[in-house]
C-alpha cells in the first residue's frame, strides 16, 4: 500500500504484544509494515520473555511441592523431593525460544511485517534510524513498554529486578523480595513453593495497592500462613556482600541473610533515549500521553502498552494495537474498551478481579450493597492445606448491576474470566441469582450469596 513518499505505511517500534499485534493487524488489511525490535528481552517482549508466560510456567512448578504435601489426606503417601532448578529453567527456556521463533516466523513474517532486530530512533515525525540505515513511516506507532524500577541505596548492585529472576542458575534457599505489587507477591509465592525461605519487604501496611481492601487483607494473611515472612512498615537501607550471602538491613534495626535479593518496586516506562523529545511528543513521568486513538500530540505518532499511562495489562496492550491497527488502516473504527477488565495475581492462593474495588465504588456510585463470603474450599477439607478462600460481589443499589467481583482462591483467574463477560454485558444482582451453579465448585459461591453483607448510602464523590 506504501506510496512513494515513505519506505511503510507504519513502523512499529517495539516487538511486544502491542507493536505485534498493530503490526499483524496493519499488514492484513494491506499497509507496508515493519517493526524494530531492540532485542532487549526478545520478540514478544516483557510477557513472552520476562514475564507473564514464564512466570506462570513457574507458578505451576511451585504448586507440584505443595501438592505432594497435601496428598496424604486422599490416600497417597509423595515424598516432597529437591526440586531440580537447572531442569525448571531449561524446560522454561525451550519453551520460551519457541515462541520467541513462532513470533518471528508465524506471527510477523508470515503476516508480511518485515522485522529490524535494532533499536530504533526517531530523527523527526516520519524518520526512524536503525542500527545501518534510515527509513521513513506514513505513521508511527511507539510500543516500547516498561523496564523494573531501579532502586539506589548502599549496596544496590546486589540487587536483581524481574528481567534476571528468571535465569538464575540455582535455587536460592534465602530470598528477600523488595516490594508488594504483581510481581513482588507471585515471586514469593513461587520462591516458597520451591521450598525457598522467602521475606518480603514493603514500606507500607498492606500489599497490593489498588486491588480491593479485604482482598488485600486475606491474601496478605494467607501468605504469612503459608510461611511466607512479611515485614511491613520498613525499607531495606543497606545490602552488603559477606562470606556465606547476602546480609540486608532494614531500617527497623532488623538484619536478614539472603542468596538473593530482588527489587519489585514497580516499573517505568522505557521511553528514553528514542528521540521522543527531539520530536515533540508529550511525555508525564516518561509516559507517552496519548488520546482515545491513541494518537499523541505529534499527528502522525501513536503510542500503547505499558509505555502510556494504561492499565499495565498484556490483554489491554493486545486491545489497543489492534484497535488502533483497525482504525488506521482497515476501515473498522473502535476505540480502546477498558471497562470490567478482568485480571489475576498468580499468587499462593489467586487473586481474581473484575471492575471497580468497594473503595473506589463507595466514591463513584455512592449506594452500594456488598456480599461476602469466606469458607473452606471442599478440597482442603481432605488434604488439610490452611487456605480458605473469599468471594465478594458490589453492586450498584440503584440500578442492581454488579459492578465489582472480587475472589481470593485456587483458580480465581480462570473463574473471573468468565464472570467478566458478564459484566461487560451489564450482568444484574438479579440475574447472577437466577444462575444455576455448578456443583461442587468454588465458582458456585458468587450465585449463591444472597445476603447483604453491608451497604454504603452516601451520595457518590467523583465520577467515572
Amino acid at each position: 500500500m506504501a506510496s512513494g513518499k515513505y519506505d511503510y505505511d507504519l513502523f512499529v517500534i517495539g516487538g511486544g504484544s502491542g507493536g505485534v499485534r498493530a503490526s499483524r493487524i496493519a499488514s492484513g488489511h494491506g499497509a507496508k509494515v515493519a517493526l524494530a525490535d531492540d532485542g532487549a528481552v526478545g520478540l514478544g517482549g516483557t510477557c513472552v520473555n520476562v514475564g507473564c508466560v514464564p512466570k506462570k510456567l513457574m507458578v505451576y512448578g511451585s504448586e507440584f511441592g505443595r501438592a505432594a504435601g497435601e496428598s496424604g489426606g486422599f490416600g497417597w503417601d509423595f515424598k516432597r523431593g529437591e526440586a531440580d532448578w537447572q531442569r525448571l529453567i531449561s524446560n522454561k527456556d525451550k519453551e520460551i525460544k519457541r515462541l520467541n521463533g513462532i513470533y518471528e516466523t508465524y506471527v510477523l513474517k508470515k503476516a508480511g511485517v518485515e522485522i529490524f532486530k535494532s533499536k530504533a530512533t526517531l530523527i523527526d515525525a516520519h524518520t526512524i534510524q536503525l542500527a545501518d540505515k534510515k527509513v521513513t513511516a506514513d505513521k508511527i506507532m511507539i510500543c516500547v513498554g516498561g523496564w523494573p524500577r531501579q532502586l539506589k541505596f548502599e549496596g544496590s548492585e546486589h540487587l536483581i529486578t524481574s528481567n534476571e529472576v528468571f535465569f538464575l542458575k540455582e535455587r536460592p534457599k534465602r530470598v528477600v523480595i523488595i516490594g508488594a505489587g504483581y510481581i513482588a507477591v507471585e515471586f514469593a509465592g513461587i520462591f516458597e513453593g520451591y521450598g525457598c525461605e522467602v521475606n518480603l519487604i514493603y514500606r507500607k501496611d498492606l500489599i497490593l495497592r489498588g486491588f480491593d481492601k479485604d482482598c488485600r487483607k486475606m491474601l496478605q494473611n494467607e501468605m504469612i500462613k503459608s510461611g511466607i515472612n512479611v515485614e511491613l512498615k520498613t525499607q531495606v537501607t543497606k545490602i552488603v556482600k559477606k562470606s556465606d550471602g547476602l546480609e540486608v538491613t532494614l531500617d527497623n534495626g532488623k538484619v536478614i541473610m539472603a542468596d538473593i535479593v530482588m527489587a519489585a518496586a514497580g516499573r517505568t516506562p522505557k521511553t528514553d533515549g528514542i528521540g521522543l523529545e527531539k520530536v515533540g511528543v508529550k511525555m508525564e513521568k516518561g509516559y507517552i500521553v496519548v488520546d482515545e486513538w491513541q494518537r499523541t500530540n505529534v499527528e502522525n505518532i501513536f503510542a500503547c502498552g505499558d509505555c502510556t499511562p494504561t492499565l499495565q495489562l498484556t490483554p489491554v496492550a493486545l486491545h489497543e494495537g489492534h484497535c488502533f491497527a483497525d482504525t488506521q488502516f482497515g476501515g473498522l473504527v473502535r476505540r480502546a474498551d477498558r471497562e470490567f477488565v478482568a485480571t489475576a495475581v498468580f499468587a499462593n492462593p489467586n487473586l481474581g478481579t473484575c471492575g471497580f474495588t468497594e473503595e473506589q465504588a463507595r466514591k463513584i456510585f455512592g449506594g452500594i450493597k456488598v456480599y461476602m463470603s469466606e469458607f473452606t474450599p471442599l478440597k482442603n477439607r481432605v488434604s488439610g492445606a490452611p487456605d480458605k478462600a473469599m468471594m465478594k460481589i458490589i453492586v450498584e443499589s440503584h440500578s442492581d448491576r454488579v459492578v465489582g467481583m472480587h475472589m481470593v482462591g485456587h483458580s480465581a483467574g480462570e473463574i473471573m474470566q468468565g464472570f467478566s463477560v458478564a459484566m461487560r454485558m451489564g450482568m444484574t444482582k438479579k440475574q447472577l441469582d437466577s444462575t444455576i451453579g455448578i456443583h461442587p465448585t468454588s465458582a458456585e459461591e458468587f450465585v449463591t450469596m444472597r445476603t447483604v453483607h453491608h451497604e454504603a448510602k452516601d451520595p457518590p464523590t467523583s465520577s467515572l
